[in-house]
């Protein structure tokens, strides 16, 4: 597996020693990795707006406009599963990164053994992430979680993905995307997928999911999406 890892710090001697350690922990360890600077908050937030995704963030806490504690939340009500690394001069802003989960808080200067074997815990956690699919949408390579998918709908020749944080229309078949997935989704309709984890409610007509969407239940087909609700719940 290939390790995307985001650095944003706004100095840029920073981004390249940090940039340096971890060049040398892939190569030692022999675990694959790719890594992309932001020299600003603001610039990692357009990122992941526009379909970039990382697997490992390492963050200045203190940063102009946007600090990385307030850039970490921002990422985390959008649905950001990222491993989060604080890099900061002071101890102070330790207690908040609870409130965003965050993996570690690494003191400037950062130690190139600490930094390392943070990343060895990072890559350790990943290894034990949860299902996900790999989509490419509007020229960018985006993984998503299935926990974070609500139901997928066809229109012809495309599927739109729509998920707890935003909608992402690809060119794909829906029954060839239902191949990708785990048995927690289940086919209601000939157009529409959903996963059975968000469902709320199950009528006759429709299954309600969570954030109260309502998708369409073929006939015939009750009976059989309830009893995989009940194995899958």
């Amino acid at each position: 597996m290939n390790y995307r890892i985001a650095i944003c710090d706004d100095e840029q001697e920073q981004i390249e020693y940090l940039r340096g350690i971890i060049a040398d922990w892939s190569e030692n360890s022999r675990i694959s990795c790719s890594v992309e600077a932001f020299p600003s908050a603001e610039a990692l937030l357009f990122a992941y707006e526009n379909g970039g995704a990382f697997d490992i963030l390492l963050l200045d806490v203190e940063m102009k406009e946007l600090s990385g504690i307030a850039l970490a939340k921002r990422l985390r009500s959008g649905g950001c599963r990222a491993e989060i690394i604080f890099i900061t001069s002071h101890f102070e802003f330790v207690g908040e990164g609870y409130e965003v989960d965050a993996l570690h808080y690494l003191i400037k200067p950062v130690a190139k053994d600490k930094l390392c074997e943070v990343l060895f815990k990072a890559a350790e956690k990943l290894a034990e992430e949860p299902p996900y699919v790999v989509i490419s949408c509007e020229g960018e390579t985006v993984k998503l979680y299935e926990s974070d998918i609500l139901y997928v709908e066809s229109f012809l020749h495309d599927i739109v993905i729509h998920t707890k944080s935003r909608d992402y229309k690809i060119k794909e078949n829906i029954s060839a995307f239902e191949q990708k997935l785990s048995e927690d989704f289940f086919r209601v309709h000939r157009s529409y997928l959903v996963n059975l984890k968000a469902v709320t409610r199950i009528g006759r007509g429709a299954v309600t999911l969570c954030g109260k969407t309502e998708v369409p239940v073929a006939r015939g087909k009750y009976d059989e999406i309830n009893r995989s609700f009940i194995v899958r719940n």
